[in-house]
């Protein structure tokens, strides 16, 4: 497992599996592709969000979106692994390893009608180093009411 920050040089790569997440989250979302056949990303990289690509036996097998809102505080917007890779803790290793990487406050949201994430996410920040999270119903300027774990890295 190798995580490697999104660059010019492989931004093809994580937009090429941005994709593929807006796709699969398009029937809670409503989003539908354009007349091109591309989903209009809610999170785009640059400023103050960092894109990370999860790359297994040289193949990408899934992306982050990290938006540093203030110094040491940071939301995870866009987390994905694709199908063929998941299931065998390859997404909570990736999550660790970035919030390793960025010690502060952390924060993450899950839509309605995502349940599956949500367990997702409460899984692996329990088995983050004795982290202590708190999770509440959140209302979201830009998507409703919405899940929402937050907690500290030391």
């Amino acid at each position: 497992m190798k995580i490697t920050p999104v660059t010019d040089a492989n931004s093809h790569i994580y937009h090429n599996l941005v994709q593929y997440y807006e796709a699969e989250f398009s029937p809670i979302t409503g989003k539908k592709p354009n007349a091109s056949g591309l989903f209009e990303l809610d999170t785009r990289l640059g400023d103050d969000t960092l894109g990370f690509l999860l790359i297994i036996d040289d193949l990408p097998a899934g992306i982050a979106a990290i938006c540093s809102k203030e110094a040491q505080a940071y939301e995870v917007c866009e987390f994905y692994i694709l199908p063929y890779f998941r299931k065998n803790t390859v997404g909570m290793r990736f999550a660790h390893t970035i919030w390793k990487n960025y010690p502060g406050k952390w924060e993450i949201k899950q839509i309605r009608g995502a349940e599956y994430a949500t367990v997702f996410w409460r899984k692996t920040i329990e088995h983050f180093d004795e982290t202590v999270y708190t999770e509440a119903s959140y209302d979201d300027p830009y998507w409703g009411v919405v899940t929402r774990q937050q907690f500290t890295v030391n």
